[in-house]
């Protein structure tokens, strides 16, 4: 079975800073494409990161490029999120998704497995 666990999530200040883990179990770690997504109320999930462990390409998406960053412990199985200078507009669900034999090279993950989601919250 497999399982995306994520943790990490909060309240924080804006300017502040979060580090969001997913850790995975059931799945082929050393090629897999694992993307951090968020949501917010009323809006599409949308892609923020992208890490591929078979090539260690990773992809920081527009709206959070120069902020956050993604990197990964593979004998944790482990990916994660760290997200500097935290505005309220990252307020949201942060879900990490998982899809086995892509790079992020390619293409964005269309994830076949989900979290359940960590909350973070930005005050200004």
């Amino acid at each position: 079975e497999v399982q995306l666990v994520e943790s990490g999530g909060g309240l924080v200040q804006a300017g502040g800073s979060l580090r969001l883990s997913c850790a995975a179990s059931g799945l082929t770690f050393n090629d897999v494409a694992i993307g951090w997504f968020r949501q917010v109320p009323g809006k599409r999930r949308e892609p923020v990161s992208c890490f591929s462990t078979s090539d260690r390409v990773n992809y920081i998406y527009e709206s959070v490029r120069g902020r956050f960053t993604v990197s990964s412990d593979n004998a944790k199985n482990t990916v994660y999120l760290q997200m500097n200078s935290l505005k309220p507009e990252d307020t949201g669900v942060y879900y990490c998704g998982a899809e086995e034999g892509i790079s992020c090279a390619v293409r964005t993950p269309v994830p076949d497995y989900w979290g359940q989601g960590t909350q973070v919250t930005v005050s200004s």
